[in-house]
């Protein structure tokens, strides 16, 4: 269990490495490599939340007054989770302002910057640690598709994003508060009534194409098992006509 922990920790400062320093959490390290078929949102507004995250990431970078500020990003149906840390209260005022200035098409920002100095090396790979067991977490679970939710890990404080009904967010943040070091988990969710009904045809037509698959398979066992007989009956058949003499009278 020690090595695992090590291994995840090693990968989590390897990611925070390879980073800069204001960060966009626009996708999940492990969700990242799913096809985004499942995702809940068309190609358009992926590539609208792609687009927003990409600014302010730029802008972050370039203001001089957010020099000192450190800034991570989350997007989601044009919805923004800004998380980090600056020194003052104004700074944080004027990020989240300036953001939406940025970005005019930004529908609604959830301030979570914290005052303080910036997080450290170790903070930042606890957090992803933290990140990576939620996302492997989720792929343990059938309520919803790990592409429905994006994670991100502030100061041991998950926040969750996505397009869920009830039952899929109570079981998203259910599912990300069993992760080792949690503090918090902050559901910042699009409630939906129901599943998109293209989804639900989806999952119906995989559901029958399970069964006949299970039902081929059945029958292929059967027929093999029906060969595997025959195949004794004829072996046993040979040997008794190899082993009897007939003698002439």
């Amino acid at each position: 269990m020690k090595k695992i922990t090590l291994s995840i920790l090693l990968i989590a400062i390897s990611l925070f490495l390879t980073s800069c320093a204001p960060t966009i959490q626009g996708a999940s390290t492990v969700s990242s490599v799913i096809s985004i078929s499942n995702d809940r949102r068309s190609i358009g507004e992926i590539l609208d939340d792609k687009t927003i995250a990409l600014r302010l990431l730029t802008w972050s970078g370039e203001d001089s007054t957010l020099s000192d500020a450190h800034l991570n990003f989350m997007v989601y149906n044009k919805t923004v989770l800004i998380t980090g840390e600056v020194s003052t209260p104004e700074m944080r005022i004027y990020a989240s302002k300036q953001a939406q200035l940025q970005v005019p098409k930004i529908s609604q920002i959830f301030n979570e910057i914290k005052l303080g100095s910036s997080s450290g090396l170790l903070s930042r790979a606890k957090d992803s640690t933290i990140t990576i067991q939620v996302e492997f977490l989720f792929q343990n679970q059938e309520v919803f598709h790990p592409t429905h939710v994006r994670v991100m890990t502030e100061d041991q404080v998950i926040y969750l994003m996505g397009a869920l009904t009830k039952r899929e967010a109570d079981m998203a943040a259910k599912t990300a508060a069993k992760a080792k070091g949690t503090y918090k988990v902050v559901k910042l969710f699009d409630y939906l009534k129901t599943r998109p009904k293209a989804e639900i045809e989806r999952d119906r037509l995989k559901a029958l194409e399970d069964k006949r698959r299970i039902e081929l398979e059945k029958q292929q066992a059967e027929l093999e098992a029906k060969k595997a007989d025959l195949q004794r009956q004829i072996r046993a058949l040979g040997s008794n006509t190899t082993g009897t003499n007939f003698s002439p009278e």
